[in-house]
C-alpha cells in the first residue's frame, strides 16, 4: 500500500540558539510534558541491570503496554521523547536502554593501563554516577581526562561484540530498599519482576557513551538473542504493572524497528508489532508470527524499503498479516527528522501520518 502526504504541513515553531545540541528540541518537549516519566532498574539477559525509561499516560482506566526499541542512537533524548508522546495517546511505554551495562567502565585512569601514573581528575558528577538527564556539576578537569575517557570508551565499544568481556565488571550502587511512595511495585529491589528505583551502575548504558558514532557502534554490535531476551524482560515488568490491562504491542525505529520485527517473530502474546523503517528477519523465522505486522517506510530509502515487496509475498504465503505502507518524499528516520525543527516538508508530513496511523491501529486515542 502506498499513501501520499501532503507537501505542506504546519512547522514545529521551537527556536534553537546556534550552540543547541541536536535534540536539544526533543528534551525541550520532554520537559513541558505533564506526564509521568521514570526510570526503572530491573534484571536484563544474564541477569544484569537493565534500565528502562516508563512513561504513564493521564487515564482513568488500564492501559495497554507498548514495548519501545529505540534506534541505533540508544536511549536519546528523541527516543525518551517520542515514548512521551506515545504515551499521551493513552498508551503505558516500557523502553529498555539496550546499551545498559556496555558503557565505558568507570575511569580510573588509562594512564594505569598503559604502566603511566594516573591521570587526576576533578569533576563532582562523571556519566558513570549521574542519573540519567543529570548534568555533571563541573566539566572534564583536562583535556588529557577527556581523551583518556575516550579511549576507554572506543575499547568498550569494541568489547561490546563479545558480551562476556564486558558483563565482568558490574559495580552496581546500593538500590534503596525503603518502600517506594507511587510505585507499589517498587517496594522490593531485589524482586526479579518488579524493578526497582533507578539504580546507577557501572558500565552504565547509552548516556555513559562519549559520542554518538560510539553509541552506533555499540548498538550495531549486540546480538539479536541478547535483545531478545532483554525485551522479553521489559514486556514482563509492563505487563506487571497494576495499570497494564494485559494487551501489550512492541514499536521500533530504524536498527529497533528491525527488533520489532525480530520481536514478532520470538514472542507470541503481542496484539501487533509496528516496524518503522527497519529490516526484516529471514523467511524461516518468519513462519513464527502470530501477531499482525504494520510496516512505516520511506519512499527515499531504498536500502529499507526495496526489501518490502520480497517480505510481502514471503508474508502472504506464510500466510500472516503483513501491512506496509510508504510515505512519499519521506526519508529514513522520518519520525525523528520530521519533529525537527528543520524538518523537511515531506518528513513533517510522514511523520505527522505514521503517527496517526500507529495510534489508530492500536485503537485510538484511549
Amino acid at each position: 500500500m502506498r499513501m501520499t502526504v501532503a507537501s505542506a504541513v504546519i512547522g514545529v515553531a521551537l527556536a534553537v540558539s546556534s550552540g543547541a545540541t541536536a535534540q536539544d528540541w526533543a528534551k525541550a518537549n520532554l520537559a513541558k510534558s505533564p506526564r509521568h516519566g521514570e526510570y526503572v532498574t530491573i534484571k536484563g539477559a544474564e541477569g544484569r541491570p537493565l534500565q528502562l525509561w516508563v512513561v504513564y499516560p493521564e487515564v482513568k482506566d488500564k492501559a495497554p503496554v507498548v514495548v519501545m526499541i529505540h534506534e541505533i542512537f540508544g536511549l536519546s533524548d528523541w527516543a525518551r521523547e517520542m515514548a512521551d508522546e506515545l504515551a499521551g495517546a493513552g498508551y503505558i511505554v516500557v523502553e529498555p536502554d539496550l546499551l545498559s551495562g556496555f558503557g565505558p567502565p568507570k575511569m580510573m585512569g588509562m594512564g594505569a593501563v598503559r604502566g603511566e601514573a594516573p591521570a587526576t581528575t576533578a569533576y563532582a558528577c562523571d556519566p558513570m554516577d549521574c542519573a540519567p538527564g543529570q548534568t555533571p556539576t563541573r566539566s572534564w578537569h583536562t583535556d588529557a581526562a577527556l581523551e583518556e575517557y575516550k579511549l576507554a570508551a572506543a575499547l568498550a565499544a569494541q568489547q561490546t561484540s563479545r558480551p562476556t568481556l564486558v558483563l565482568a565488571g558490574y559495580e552496581p550502587q546500593q538500590a534503596p530498599q525503603q518502600y517506594h511512595g507511587d510505585h507499589p511495585l517498587m517496594s522490593d529491589a531485589q524482586t526479579q519482576d518488579s524493578g526497582a528505583p533507578y539504580v546507577p551502575a557501572r558500565p552504565g548504558g547509552t548516556s555513559a557513551f562519549p559520542d554518538q558514532s560510539s553509541v552506533t557502534r555499540a548498538v550495531s554490535s549486540l546480538p539479536d538473542a541478547q535483545v531478545m531476551a532483554d525485551l522479553d524482560a521489559a514486556a514482563e515488568y509492563g505487563k506487571r504493572l497494576p495499570a497494564a490491562n494485559g494487551k501489550l504491542f512492541v514499536a521500533g525505529f530504524c536498527w529497533g524497528g528491525g527488533k520489532s520485527f525480530l520481536f514478532a517473530t520470538h514472542r507470541h502474546d503481542l496484539s501487533a508489532a509496528f516496524v518503522f523503517y527497519g529490516p526484516p528477519p529471514s523467511a524461516d523465522l518468519m513462519k513464527n508470527i502470530t501477531a499482525p505486522v504494520y510496516g512505516f517506510y520511506a519512499q527515499n530509502d531504498a536500502r529499507i524499503t526495496a526489501t518490502v515487496p520480497k517480505v510481502q509475498a514471503e508474508m502472504k504465503e506464510l500466510g500472516k498479516t503483513y501491512e506496509p505502507v510508504v510515505y512519499d518524499g519521506a526519508g529514513h528516520g522520518f519520525m525523528r527528522a520530521g519533529e525537527a525543527p528543520d524538518a523537511s516538508a515531506a518528513n513533517a508530513a510522514a511523520r505527522q501520518a505514521g503517527f496517526k496511523r500507529l495510534v489508530d491501529l492500536m485503537g485510538g486515542v484511549r
